[in-house]
């Protein structure tokens, strides 16, 4: 994998390096809102002007609460990656999509999201990344993880990259607890449920 790789709570002080990983991946007006808001959240979110700096804003306050709204990976000091991770509660998509129904009643915890910079990807970085949302959310008191990527190991394209592959969270540590949806549509990306119960006292501290 070469470098070591530190995985870094957000906070408002890393809202730059933030920017950096997210412009190198998904353009500059993403912030990682999408799987927080719907459609209509995301519309309503407060301000005038581009989507891009109201996203950032309501990114930067979620980054300011006691409990960080994902991490920000490092290598030799350069910003490579982020993985979004928290109460699946606190994610609207997610709640409302049919493709991401809940597998029980368990209060999981998620990770919605994760994205390498193009230029650092194929070198062993996203499951790390993952490991470490992990630790984070168990320091946070969450009983139990989840994630919802696709069925299988093989190359996605951009616009369903960001939530993996099964492959790549059972590396992790994680099992399938539901295979694809029966009867969706054809058109939808086939996906599972993935969940991990975390060790218990798993890192919560945010400086890193």
């Amino acid at each position: 994998m070469g470098a070591e790789i530190v995985c870094r709570p957000l906070t408002p002080d890393l809202m730059d390096p933030l920017g950096r990983v997210l412009r190198g991946s998904w353009g500059s007006t993403c912030w990682c809102m999408h799987p927080r808001l719907t459609e209509a959240g995301l519309r309503a979110l407060p301000g005038d002007g581009p989507a891009g700096p109201r996203r950032r804003r309501a990114m930067e306050a979620l980054a300011g609460r006691p409990s960080a709204p994902g991490l920000v990976a490092f290598a030799e000091g350069e910003p490579v990656g982020w993985v979004a991770v928290g109460p699946r509660g606190e994610y609207a998509r997610i709640e409302a999509s049919r493709a991401t129904p809940h597998v029980d009643g368990a209060d999981v915890w998620v990770i919605p999201c994760l994205t390498v910079r193009t230029i650092h990807r194929g070198r062993g970085i996203a499951v790390p990344m993952i490991r470490a949302a992990v630790d984070y959310a168990a320091g946070q008191g969450a009983p139990a993880v989840e994630a919802y990527p696709r069925a299988d190991a093989g190359r996605i394209g951009d616009d369903s990259a960001y939530f993996g592959t099964e492959a790549m969270f059972r590396r992790a540590g994680f099992a399938r607890v539901r295979g694809p949806l029966a009867n969706r549509p054809r058109n939808w990306v086939p996906r599972v449920a993935m969940r991990i119960v975390p060790a218990v006292g798993g890192a919560s501290d945010r400086g890193g």
